[in-house]
């Protein structure tokens, strides 16, 4: 290690791309990190887990495309190291399969630069898994061999062609040559074959053949990246599949706040599903504190503080904190929340809510609220913008004295991730879902500004079924979208999983 530098470059293996399957220690890393530099294969996902003023740079090396030189990554790499900067070298599957961490390696030491190597999940072994097929097996075979088709003319296929079970990675451009040498060295032209496009990605998609008709089927498809699985064990798959999980081959487009994305995407994801995220809304402190620092400061003068989101809760019990008081001042005040999750966050706040409404909704707030409202004084922290107006004037119809104080803001994105747009424009997404009527709204502008001017949002997802957590929810989607195909029974996340996974049977 450089004397004059406190420097380090770490090697990450980014496994498949699919944020799911990236490393513990690859997240740590990521999360520290001053300097990208990442493969071409990297998901985007990734890219947001990185601090936001990392210096990211994109040094990719695809087949036929414009790649950065291995000799440019190395400079970079050590330049960045010896200014004494955390690196993290973001590389795609495992750092030591076909990914030339070698020469990094020998730029690093040459340099003495520190390093550490974190390895990743290949698509070599990760492929055949997702597609249902064993690479051994007691009976088909008791080995497998992982190679590279990328030059077929260097490989002896006279061995591989006696080999069990073959993974082959860049080999869609030499796929008749590979077929044709293992033919000619004595593997059977019926042999089983399956080819796994863009592994664990929400446009995965899987090619079923035999050495005889696989180039056929194929053809004037691209097989980049791709797995070819050759074997006897490829007939295992319908015997190992998960296709029996219910959202399998469904892809559903999340759209929610970055910050709260992840609880559904796991929920739909443990069904099958490929998850795909659109944060529609961005979550900030309010532009002041004051109106809530004044309620805190006359807290006793209120007799219910009324909750009805997650962010209400953070953001309220964080200023309590942070102005020097403790939750003992809530002491005398009765709380009620709306909603599964609201009541979910106020447990961790190790706080019990006085109050939960049926069905987990606002509407059913007043109607079933407790006592009588009249005369009571209601602290209603809340959205700064366009939130629960209806809830406000039905309290108020009560006798409610409603104190409302914006206790954060939640305001539409700048612009549709790139990657989302695509998705919907090659009409690669199943199902969007909705979480709340301001996602709907903010989702239906993104569309919009990315349409010509005589175009509207809702031509872009007529095969797109539209899943909606509620009523009010629902009742947004009809006015901007034109429908619903989907609403949940229990208006949770959970209720809104369960609802698609029984509209998609």
């Amino acid at each position: 290690m450089s004397e004059l530098s406190n420097g380090k470059v770490y090697l990450v293996g980014a496994g498949t791309g699919n944020i799911a399957y990236l490393t513990l220690r690859g997240k740590e890393l990521l999360a520290e990190a001053e300097i990208l530099i990442y493969d071409a294969l990297v998901d985007s996902q990734l890219l947001a887990l990185v601090p936001a003023d990392c210096l990211q740079i994109a040094a990719g090396k695809r087949g036929g495309q414009t790649s950065t030189p291995q000799d440019r990554i190395n400079q970079l790499l050590v330049a960045y190291c010896l200014q004494g900067k955390q690196v993290v070298r973001l590389k795609s599957g495992d750092p030591f399969i076909f990914g030339r961490a070698n020469e990094e390696i020998e730029a690093l030491q040459t340099a003495n630069c520190d390093y550490e190597l974190v390895p990743g999940i290949s698509s070599a072994l990760a492929a055949p898994l997702l597609a249902g097929i064993p690479l051994t097996d007691k009976y088909l075979s008791s080995c497998f061999a992982v190679l590279s088709g990328h030059q077929p003319e260097q490989l002896d296929w006279q061995a591989l062609a006696r080999i069990d079970t073959l993974a082959i990675l860049m080999g869609g451009r030499t796929l008749s040559v590979i077929v044709g040498e293992l033919i000619a060295n004595g593997r059977s032209p019926q042999e089983p074959v399956a080819i796994v496009c863009h592994c664990s990605q929400r446009q995965q998609q899987v090619f079923w053949g035999t050495l005889t008709d696989i180039v056929s089927k194929t053809e004037q498809i691209s097989l980049s990246p791709a797995v070819i699985i050759i074997g006897q064990v490829v007939s295992l798959s319908s015997q190992y599949s998960d296709r029996q999980l219910p959202l399998k081959d469904k892809t559903i487009l999340v759209t929610r706040a970055s910050e709260q994305a992840s609880n559904f995407t796991a929920l739909l994801e443990r069904q099958g599903a490929k998850v795909i995220e659109m944060p529609a809304l961005v979550i900030t402190p309010p532009s002041s504190w004051q109106e809530l620092d004044k309620a805190i400061a006359t807290i006793e003068l209120f007799d219910w503080l009324i909750l009805t989101s997650a962010n209400g809760v953070n953001y309220f019990c964080d200023r309590l904190l942070s102005l020097g008081k403790d939750y003992r001042v809530l002491g005398k005040l009765k709380i009620a929340v709306v909603g599964k999750k609201t009541a979910d966050v106020l447990y961790k706040r190790n706080l019990q809510p006085d109050f939960i409404p049926p069905d987990f909704v606002a509407d059913s707030l007043v109607v079933n609220f407790p006592e009588a409202l009249n005369g009571k004084n209601v602290l209603f922290p809340r959205v700064e913008t366009g939130g629960r107006e209806v809830l406000v004037r039905e309290l108020t119809s009560q006798g409610g004295v409603v104190t409302e104080v914006a206790v954060y803001q939640s305001q539409c994105p700048d612009r549709l991730e790139p990657s989302v747009w695509q998705a919907l424009q090659q009409k690669q997404i199943d199902i969007v879902t909705f979480a709340s009527s301001k996602t709907v709204k903010n989702f239906y502008h993104l569309i919009e500004r990315e349409l010509p001017a005589d175009t509207k949002p809702e031509s872009i997802l007529e095969t797109v079924s539209i899943a909606s957590i509620g009523p009010q929810t629902s009742k947004t989607c009809v006015e901007l979208l034109g429908r619903v195909n989907i609403e949940a029974v229990e208006y949770t996340l959970e209720g809104l999983t369960e609802a698609i996974q029984e509209a998609s049977k």
